[in-house]
């Protein structure tokens, strides 16, 4: 893993114990992309991470932009939000 992955990491972890969202929006809501971008990004997601290569997936992750980080970082924060909700 690199560096870059494992500050993405724990940043998330901070991130999962605050539940405060508004930091995160307002880093999205700065992003320069369109809906399609984020809902094409979210597809690829989810598509390669259900894969069995992990290295399809490594050499994809490793090619994101810090914006494409972002947006997946705050789906992943939001997404375990959610489902600690619902249990």
């Amino acid at each position: 893993m690199t560096e870059q992955n494992q500050q993405l990491d724990n940043s998330v972890i901070a991130t999962l114990k605050n539940k405060d969202h508004s930091s995160l929006n307002e880093k999205l809501d700065g992003l320069a992309c369109t809906h399609s971008d984020i809902i094409e990004l979210l597809a690829q997601y989810q598509a390669l991470s259900e894969q069995d290569d992990d290295e399809k997936f490594d050499n994809w992750y490793d090619e994101l932009c810090q914006s494409q980080l972002d947006v997946l970082k705050a789906f992943e924060v939001m997404r375990a939000h959610f489902e600690q909700e619902c249990q």
